[in-house]
C-alpha cells in the first residue's frame, strides 16, 4: 500500500488508514479553503442567532442538570472555560499517545463540516498542534459514552488554552510549555467552545479506527500462522479446497480458504500419507471462523467511517437556516455495539489459536510429535507452560468479551438517563487484541518448534520464510529455558506485522 504522507481534511471522507498515517506516521494535515469558509460562515450564522436572542443549550445555557439556567452573552466565553475545566474529571493511565492524536484528528473532522460553531482560530490552532507535535494528554477512564466522550475530550482541549499536559518530543510537559516549545499561541475560548471541543465520540472512535487497523492485520496473520501449523501437522487438505468452501458463498470465508491455500502451497509436508480421515474442528474450520471475522470486519469498518465523518455533535447549528437543533448525535451506540462484536470474535480468533497450538503439544492429537514438543520428556517441560499462558489469555478474553453495550447508568440528575458505554467497548476490544496477539505468537512459537521434528522434508515457501524470522529472535527448543524471553520476542513479530510482510514478500498480497 502506497504511503500516506498527507491527508486532506474535509469532514466527508477521512478512512481508517489515514487516521493511523497521522497519529502513527505523523502525515500533515492539509485543510481546504472551503473548509475554512464553511467554519466561519457557520460562527457567523451563531452571531446573528445571539443577536436576534436565540436561547441556544450549552452556547448560553448551562449544560446536562443545568440546560434550563440561561447564561449572559457575557459570561457565556467563561462559560466555556469553566466548563472545559470541570469536565476534565477522568482518571486512569494515560491514552496512548497515536490514539490522543487520533482522537484530536477525529474532533477537528467534525468541525470540518461547519456545524459546530467554532472559530478559525481555534480550529487553525488545533490543527497547528497536530502538526507540529503538540498531542493532548488525557485519561483513558471517565467517559460513559453519551453526550459523547466528555471527561477524555475535556481534558484534551485544556492544551489549547494553555493548561493540561501535552505529548511533545517523546515527553509529557505541561501544556503551557508544550505549547511554547511548538511556538503555538494558546486560544481563549469564546462562547460555545467548550462544549464543541468535549461533546462527541471521538475518543471511542479512535480507539475504534486502531482496533479495525490492527485486527485486520490480526486475522491475516493469524491465517498465517494457522496454515504453518496445518502444514507440520499434515492436515486433509478438503476442508480448504475452493470446490468446498465454494458452496457455501459467504467471501470472508472463500478469501480465508484461499489465502489457507496459497499459503501452504508446494508444501511436501503436505504430499506425505495423511494419518486422519479429517482433523479437529479447530484445524478444518479456519476458513469458517477466520471468514466470519472477516465478514464483521467489513460491517464494522463501514459503521465506524460513517460515524468519523458524521456530525456527531451537540447542538447542531445549521448556518443557512439560522438555527440551532439538538439531540443525541454524540451517543456512541454504533461504536459500542460494534466494538462489542469486534472484541467477540477475536475473542473466539483466539480460541482457535489455542486448540490448533494443543494440537500440537498433545500427541493424542498430533500422533506423532513429542509431547510439549520437547526431546527430554519428564527433564525438560518444554512449552507445557506457555500453553498455560494462552489458556489464561484466552480465558482473560472470554471475560472481557462480555458485551458492554447492553449496561447503561444515569448520569446528571438522570438528564443523561442512557448511555452507551461504547468507550469501554473500544477499550475492552483493544486489551483483547493485545491478548490474542501474544497467544497467536505463543502458537507461532510451538509451529516452529514442532517444524524441528519434521526435518528435513520442507513445508511451503512461506513457512521457511517465516521459520526463519522467527528463529532469528528464538533459537530451537533443545532444553528448557526461561520462555517468557522467548514470547517478549515473538509478540512484536505479531504486533508489528512482520509476519504479514514476510508471508507476502514470498506470496505477495494476501485477500
Amino acid at each position: 500500500m502506497k504511503k500516506i504522507d498527507k491527508v486532506f481534511l474535509t469532514g466527508n471522507d477521512l478512512t481508517v488508514e489515514q487516521v493511523v498515517a497521522v497519529a502513527r506516521d505523523n502525515a500533515k494535515v492539509i485543510i481546504p479553503p472551503q473548509v475554512i469558509k464553511k467554519i466561519n460562515d457557520n460562527w457567523n450564522a451563531i452571531a446573528e442567532m445571539l443577536e436576534r436572542g436565540d436561547v441556544m443549550y450549552g452556547l448560553n445555557t448551562g449544560i446536562g442538570g443545568f440546560g434550563n439556567v440561561t447564561i449572559s452573552k457575557e459570561k457565556a466565553g467563561e462559560l466555556s472555560t469553566r466548563m472545559l475545566r470541570a469536565h476534565s474529571s477522568g482518571y486512569g493511565k494515560i491514552v496512548e499517545e497515536e490514539i490522543a492524536k487520533a482522537t484530536l484528528l477525529l474532533r477537528l473532522n467534525v468541525f470540518a463540516k461547519g456545524y459546530s460553531g467554532v472559530r478559525t482560530i481555534l480550529f487553525n490552532t488545533f490543527v497547528e498542534m497536530l502538526n507540529k507535535g503538540v498531542t493532548p494528554a488525557f485519561y483513558e477512564k471517565g467517559s460513559v459514552g453519551t453526550s459523547g466522550d466528555l471527561a477524555p475530550l475535556s481534558q484534551m482541549g485544556l492544551v489549547v488554552i494553555g493548561e493540561g499536559k501535552a505529548y511533545f518530543q517523546g515527553k509529557i510537559l505541561p501544556g503551557d510549555i508544550a505549547m511554547k516549545k511548538a511556538g503555538i499561541k494558546p486560544v481563549p475560548l469564546a462562547y460555545r467552545e467548550g462544549l464543541a471541543i468535549m461533546n462527541g465520540s471521538q475518543f471511542m472512535t479512535a480507539i475504534a479506527a486502531f482496533n479495525i487497523y490492527d485486527t485486520e492485520r490480526l486475522i491475516k496473520q493469524t491465517e498465517i500462522v494457522c496454515s504453518m501449523t496445518i502444514d507440520v501437522l499434515n492436515c486433509v487438505e478438503t476442508p480448504y479446497s475452493k470446490e468446498y468452501n465454494e458452496v457455501r458463498p459467504f467471501k470472508g470465508q472463500n478469501d480465508s480458504a484461499a489465502n489457507l491455500r496459497k499459503l501452504f502451497s508446494g508444501s511436501e509436508l503436505m504430499k506425505r500419507p495423511k494419518k486422519n480421515v479429517q482433523n479437529a474442528y479447530s484445524l478444518r474450520s479456519v476458513p469458517q471462523v477466520a471468514g466470519a471475522c472477516r465478514d464483521a470486519m467489513d460491517y464494522i469498518r463501514k459503521i465506524t467511517e460513517i460515524e468519523m465523518n458524521a456530525v456527531a455533535d451537540n447542538p447542531i447549528f445549521y448556518t443557512k437556516e439560522k438555527i440551532c437543533r439538538t439531540g443525541a448525535n454524540f451517543h456512541g451506540a454504533p461504536i459500542g455495539y460494534t466494538q462489542d462484536l469486534l472484541g467477540i470474535i477475536i475473542t473466539d480468533l483466539g480460541n482457535i489459536s489455542e486448540r490448533q497450538t494443543n494440537n500440537l503439544m498433545d500427541p493424542a492429537c498430533s500422533k506423532d510429535l513429542p509431547a510439549f514438543l520437547v526431546k527430554s520428556a519428564g527433564l525438560d517441560s518444554g512449552l507445557m507452560i506457555s500453553q498455560y499462558t494462552q489458556a489464561a489469555l484466552v480465558s482473560e478474553n472470554k471475560i472481557l468479551a462480555g458485551p458492554a453495550s447492553v449496561d447503561s447508568i444515569p448520569v446528571s440528575g438522570n438528564q443523561e438517563d442512557h448511555v452507551s458505554f461504547g468507550t469501554i467497548a473500544a477499550r475492552k476490544a483493544r486489551e483483547i487484541i493485545k491478548n490474542t496477539e501474544a497467544v497467536v505468537a505463543i502458537q507461532l512459537l510451538a509451529t516452529c518448534q514442532a517444524y524441528e521434528f519434521r526435518k528435513p522434508v520442507k513445508p511451503s515457501k512461506t513457512f521457511q520464510a517465516v521459520y526463519k524470522l522467527v528463529r532469528s529472535v528464538s533459537p530451537e527448543i533443545t532444553e528448557d529455558r526461561a520462555f517468557y524471553l522467548d514470547i517478549e520476542k515473538m509478540v512484536p513479530l505479531i504486533r508489528n506485522y512482520l509476519i504479514l510482510e514476510t508471508a507476502e514478500s514470498v506470496i505477495g498480497k494476501l485477500k
